[in-house]
């Protein structure tokens, strides 16, 4: 009995039962919190509250709670870094350094007066304040994704805006810090902007060259890849406080150094994701919510004074900022509502600068409840404003028939046939970079054993192989189904499968044998492409796909007159898209046309570059000077279709001689 009263004895100290009831509020607060219309993140932190020192003192500070919260730390601005899309912000770049530079500079103009004359902080005090008042996180975004107006241009100059504002908050955060500890002088400077400069020089160059070598060399062990990352984010970090800045500014650079090199559709992306949202980011938000005092709210009318006030700045500052941008650039009123609500929501990054800033000593009690109250605020604002906005921006964009017609999207059907399972696993992430997202069908795994006295056993046996690799695959947003079928032939069964699960395109991979394709292609290739009718993707990837940095594609004459021109134009879009990657385009001037109005007719911000080719054989015969790391996409067409030319005879063949050692893939719509 002595034990077990030991145990609950307060504050707890038994792990197994902290850790215990920490997963309870992860798994409990957010589900509650989101049936009232809150954001999770605010039970979270309420829960991290009602446990806390401050509350009913089950938890105290320690070293089990400081490490997972600065682990969650650093990890929150690693992910921000990383999901950011920089394809987005390339392509608005100027209105989003306009919108960056509102975003900045009035919250932070609105804010210093009111800290430093009517709250009488002081000068750094005042100054941190008013600078996290520039930082918004994009709490809203998936309401946005939701009503399917993500492709409106004020939203892409939101998103770009934020690595502006949030880059801009944290440089000023190791300057008010070192300004601070008393450090702000010459030799400050000399040695921040030196030791910047080889910090962003060791991040964006010699980073992503391990990175990608990293990647290549442990192919199969998808785990060390996640080990890896992390290794590199908190490397990142320990880098950072060496050239005398925050450790947080060096998670949030890690995630811009590796944005181009996994893929928001990715197993890695998804992992990584999964494990942050799942464990370290919570833990973070509870013990940021023990470092909350109640109690200084109902004691006195100072602390609501103080977040009164941090409210009124933050949300005065961002609709400031959002009216100027429609203003200068004739948005409407809807869109100009778009804008604030996306930028209007304070979490990540606030918390993070704000906390900082009491640990160092800077900032007080006040400000940091203040902060906890400005988050439930603008959260919950944001999300009304942000919803109200799309609605109103799809009905006057005359896109309520689009989304209607869009549903058949989400019929999309993916079917990779196994021939060599060495090649399953890049076909698979092909796949899942390609495929529609608001598909509800899952991407479909087929292989077709002999129809022999063996059948039943290989049956049995390739059905548990495939799923054996599944299970390595468990991680991917995108569901994947195993079909195992009985035929006399692979090509015959691939050719049924297809038209019974109603297939869209089928994914090949590129066998490897010597030989093996000059089978394919003069046999059971044809049967394939004339028993199906759908478009077919044969791919081969010399290495990891993230490792690619351009697509060339060569399209012949006439195919934009196609059936499939609709299907694969926009699946190469999405692959550059997620690999941010640029696409070049060689084909004739027709061609070129038919392209460019469809990206714009799609608002697809990853812009083509055109090259002339009046002749598409030239590019097979008199290739373009290449790299390594490009990927190579040949559109090819059926015998007896519009585009097709007597040169795409034995294609795969060709091409694999001119292009060897070249990641490549053929197209027939």
């Amino acid at each position: 009995m002595e034990d077990i009263s030991e145990s609950f004895r307060l504050p707890w100290q038994n792990p197994v039962l902290i850790f215990s009831l920490i997963l309870f509020i992860i798994l409990i607060a957010p589900t509650i919190l989101n049936r009232l219309k809150i954001p999770g993140i605010i039970g979270l932190i309420l829960s991290g509250a009602i446990i806390g020192p401050h509350g009913l003192n089950l938890l105290e500070k320690g070293l089990f709670t400081e490490v997972f919260s600065t682990v969650g730390l650093l990890y929150i601005m690693f992910i921000a870094g990383l999901e950011l899309d920089m394809n987005e912000f390339r392509a608005h770049r100027n209105r989003s350094i306009t919108f960056g530079f509102f975003s900045f500079a009035i919250p932070l103009g609105i804010g210093f007066p009111m800290c430093y004359f009517l709250l009488d902080y002081d000068f750094y005090a005042s100054l941190l304040t008013a600078s996290m008042f520039s930082t918004h996180t994009l709490v809203t975004y998936p309401i946005v994704s939701r009503f399917r107006v993500s492709n409106n241009p004020v939203v892409a100059v939101t998103v770009g805006g934020t690595i502006l504002t949030d880059t801009a908050v944290l440089v000023l955060l190791a300057v008010i810090v070192g300004a601070h500890k008393g450090s702000l002088s010459l030799e400050f400077w000399i040695r921040l902007i030196v030791s910047l400069a080889a910090f962003m020089g060791i991040m964006f160059y010699i980073v992503p060259k391990i990175t990608k070598w990293f990647f290549k060399k442990m192919a199969s062990e998808k785990y060390a890849h996640f080990i890896f990352v992390l290794s590199m984010v908190f490397l990142a970090a320990f880098l950072a406080q060496l050239a005398g800045i925050e450790a947080i500014i060096g998670a949030f650079v890690a995630g811009l150094a590796l944005n181009p090199l996994i893929p928001n559709s990715s197993v890695l992306f998804n992992r990584i994701e999964f494990i942050g949202n799942a464990l370290f980011i919570p833990f973070f938000l509870i013990s940021v919510g023990m470092l909350v005092d109640a109690g200084v709210l109902f004691n006195g009318t100072w602390a609501l004074i103080v977040a009164g006030a941090l409210i009124a700045v933050a949300i005065s500052g961002k609709w400031l900022a959002s009216y100027f941008t429609q203003q200068l650039f004739n948005y409407s009123k809807s869109e100009r509502q778009l804008i604030f609500g996306l930028s209007n929501a304070h979490a990540a990054a606030t918390l993070a600068i704000i906390l900082v800033g009491y640990r160092e000593g800077i900032l007080d009690i006040n400000i940091l409840n203040g902060t906890i109250v400005l988050v439930l605020v603008t959260c919950v604002v944001a999300s009304f404003a942000t919803e109200r906005a799309a609605k109103e921006v799809l009905i006057l964009s005359g896109k309520a028939d689009d989304v209607r017609s869009s549903e058949t999207d989400t019929a999309e059907r993916l079917l990779i046939p196994i021939i060599n399972t060495a090649n399953m696993e890049k076909a698979l992430e092909f796949a899942v970079l390609i495929k529609e997202k608001r598909s509800n069908f899952p991407i479909s795994i087929l292989t077709v054993v002999p129809n022999n006295t063996e059948a039943e056993k290989n049956i049995s046996t390739a059905r548990r192989t495939l799923e054996d690799f599944i299970y390595e695959t468990t991680a991917l947003e995108s569901s994947v189904e195993v079909i195992a079928t009985i035929d006399h032939n692979a090509s015959s069964g691939i050719a049924r499968v297809a038209k019974e699960i109603m297939s869209n395109i089928i994914i090949l991979g590129w066998p490897r044998k010597t030989g093996f394709m000059d089978k394919i292609v003069g046999g059971k290739m044809d049967v394939i492409l004339n028993g199906t009718g759908k478009t077919i993707f044969i791919c081969h990837f010399e290495q990891p796909l993230p490792n690619h940095q351009r697509l060339l594609v060569a399209v012949p004459p006439l195919a934009e007159l196609e059936n499939g021109f609709g299907v694969w134009l926009p699946k190469i879009a999405q692959l550059a898209q997620e690999l941010a990657a640029p696409l070049f385009y060689y084909c004739n001037k027709n061609t070129q046309k038919a392209i460019l109005t469809f990206f714009n007719s799609r608002r697809i911000n990853n812009k083509p570059t055109f090259y002339d080719l009046p002749h598409w054989e030239t590019f097979i015969d008199n290739p373009p000077k290449t790299g390594q790391q490009d990927l190579f996409v040949f559109v090819a067409a059926r015998e007896g279709s519009v585009s097709y030319l007597r040169t795409m005879e034995n294609l795969a063949v060709k091409t694999d001689t001119t292009f060897r050692a070249k990641s490549k893939v053929l197209v027939y719509p």
